[in-house]
């Protein structure tokens, strides 16, 4: 997620100077973000060759990780805020990678691609897995291993004994209150643990 109304949208969650760890930060665009314009330190963890080169470019601290494997390195509480920005949806495990950002963090922000906006539920109806700016892949060749929605992901925090701080949508970079399950590309929730 590179947008950039979405990336401060979500960058407003975050406390300056915190500590944060960004888990699939891809390029590092978002940490790098973080640290220039509201202090904050951290690393991020990506898997991706290219991404870990990008991240060192912008001199952002980047770990090379699996996060299939866990986060074991990190003791808990290690960091103010862990962000899981479009990677939940591509992770075998995303049940247990939530809890390990719980574990290690003192709060969460999550954003993934809401399969319940209403292009997407227009498409199942004509019979076809939507294709679209946020779903941008035909079913055969996605590197989504899981689809979710807002509705879902709530389900997930309190099952988790997680308590949501906010929770909206987001689309066009624009922030989605009403209704975000129906009228929102990509939701967006900042918890902590119960």
């Amino acid at each position: 997620m590179s947008d950039h109304a979405t990336m401060h949208a979500i960058a407003r969650l975050v406390p300056e100077g915190s500590r944060v760890l960004d888990l699939g930060c891809g390029d590092g665009a978002l940490l790098d973000l973080l640290q220039r314009e509201r202090g904050c330190s951290g690393y991020g963890i990506e898997l991706a060759d290219e991404n870990v080169l990008a991240c060192v470019r912008r001199g952002v601290d980047v770990i090379q990780l699996n996060l299939d494997e866990g986060l074991a390195m990190f003791a808990d509480n290690s960091f103010d805020v862990v962000l899981q920005i479009d990677t939940l949806q591509h992770l075998r495990n995303a049940e247990v990678m939530l809890r390990e950002t719980a574990r290690v963090g003192r709060s969460g922000v999550v954003a993934f691609p809401n399969f319940a906006h209403w292009p997407n539920r227009l498409a199942v109806l004509r019979g076809r897995m939507p294709v679209t700016r946020r779903l941008p892949y035909q079913w055969y060749d996605t590197p989504n291993i899981r689809v979710g929605t807002f509705k879902d992901f709530e389900v997930l925090a309190h099952r988790n004994r997680l308590r949501v701080l906010d929770a909206f949508g987001l689309q066009d970079g624009r922030e989605v209150r009403w209704l975000p399950n129906a009228r929102a590309g990509t939701a967006v929730f900042h918890f902590e643990r119960d």
